[in-house]
């Protein structure tokens, strides 16, 4: 993922700022029709997994290339760290 979005994506200090963060950031790339937030903490850090999807895998294609996010079945999988 870029360091500048990451950054953005980052300073969200919980799950619904997260997720609207990611829903106006996904939208360069198509309509999103899932999004799914969930966090977790393990030794002093905590971060969030956000499994999401786009209309179609065109898109899901250019959003993993502009923002390095992960294929894990059907979904995106991107991880942000969040502030402790």
């Amino acid at each position: 993922m870029s360091p500048e979005r990451l950054k953005t994506l980052a300073g969200c200090g919980d799950p619904a700022s997260l997720r609207s963060a990611l829903s106006e950031l996904c939208t360069e790339f198509g309509r999103l029709t899932r999004l799914d937030v969930f966090t977790m903490a393990e030794a002093r850090k905590r971060r969030a997994l956000c499994f999401l999807r786009l209309e179609s895998e065109a898109q899901e294609r250019q959003l993993m290339a502009a923002l390095g996010a992960a294929r894990l079945g059907e979904d995106l999988l991107v991880i942000v760290d969040l502030p402790s």
